[in-house]
């Protein structure tokens, strides 16, 4: 009989990892501990439906950043799971030393790895916005770099894809990059060593059995089929900088869509879905028109233009909090869904 894998889920929302993992094996995944806190507001709707619908888990109210180092030391957990937000990731030394942050929005990536410090759990699956592996545009690929490090620093390896779930036959066109972390004394981690590793001390690992490791035999490989030929060619290994701040400064490698990580060197391709499941378009999940409510349609007339404006391209002047003036730009999309295509990602954004 398998032994019961503890969950802890950060950043748990309504409990989506939760969800999944659950339905893939109710048996084998236990989620005992999870996290959800949405600042500055004062009701926090995602916590109480995560509640009403796990009232068996541990579940933390709590800026994670509050949260003690002995409260993490006292979980078990087996794997930790989260969609931690896509922020700034740029580093940088105190005059004491310490790692720390450029300001304060990359703060939240590092309460993983504090959790990961003080739990030690053998898996980690995170998910993030497709966007990070090219972020910041003006050092494209940066920002993942100094997370993949971060997480070789503490013995772990990674494996990464970005999937749009629209192309394995879902109803959304939904683009994320999604993570696999390992522990690397882990039997999964051992068992990649014996098979992929050369044991060349300059070169830790052979690229050609990666490329097997990416297109066939990797845990996204056997669950997200892709072409088995890299996209125009597009790949690239590359060796970490030993030191996380030397990357923030100057990191100048490149990240694909798909990739992994083991003893500091990294292998990238760009890889492209076989296009093998269709997607569910809009139409086929659509309540019928007779039955949705009257307080879902968009009858006032102001409402309407700010409908009309919030969905439309604009440009805007602004000001920084420094009192810099730039315009602010952004793309206009139509007014109504195709219902032959699967839906697109909802911004919270785009409420009335």
């Amino acid at each position: 009989m398998r032994k019961e894998l503890k969950i802890l889920e950060l950043f748990a929302g309504v409990g989506g990892f939760r969800v999944g993992f659950e339905n893939s094996n109710k048996e084998l995944y236990h989620t005992c501990w999870s996290n959800q806190w949405e600042p500055s507001r004062k009701t926090q709707d995602a916590f109480e439906v995560y509640n009403y619908h796990f009232p068996d888990t541990v579940n933390l109210n709590e800026n994670i950043e509050e949260i003690p180092d002995e409260v993490f030391q006292k979980m078990d957990a087996d794997i930790i799971v989260g969609g931690f937000p896509c922020q700034d990731y740029s580093v940088a030394r105190s005059k004491k030393n310490e790692l720390g942050i450029q300001g304060k929005k990359g703060v939240l990536f590092w309460e993983i790895i504090r959790a990961v410090t003080h739990i030690k759990p053998k898996f980690l699956v995170l998910e993030n916005v497709d966007r990070l592996l090219k972020a910041p545009s003006k050092q494209r690929g940066r920002d993942f770099a100094i997370m993949l490090a971060a997480f070789n620093e503490l013995g772990y390896s990674v494996e990464w894809r970005v999937i749009n779930a629209a192309d394995y036959g879902r109803s959304q066109r939904r683009r994320r990059v999604f993570f696999f972390v390992y522990r690397n004394d882990t039997p999964f981690a051992k068992s990649i060593d014996e098979k992929f590793e050369t044991g060349v001390s300059d070169e830790l690992f052979d690229d050609n059995l990666y490329d097997d490791y990416i297109f066939k035999e990797g845990l996204f490989a056997r669950q997200f089929p892709v072409n088995q030929e890299p996209l125009k060619n597009r790949h690239a290994t590359h060796t970490l900088m030993s030191d996380i701040v030397e990357i923030s400064d100057k990191f100048t490698g490149t990240v694909w869509n798909t990739g992994v990580m083991r003893h500091g060197r990294y292998f990238t391709i760009d890889t492209v879905p076989t296009g093998a499941e269709k997607p569910i378009p809009l139409r086929d999940i659509l309540e019928d028109e007779a039955n949705v409510p009257e307080s879902y349609y968009i009858v006032d007339e102001d409402r309407l233009e700010k409908f009309k404006y919030l969905r439309g391209s604009k440009k805007i002047e602004r000001v920084s909090a420094e009192g810099h003036r730039y315009i602010y730009s952004e793309g206009g999309m139509a007014e109504t869904d195709d219902l032959n295509l699967p839906g697109r990602t909802m911004l919270t954004s785009g409420g009335l």
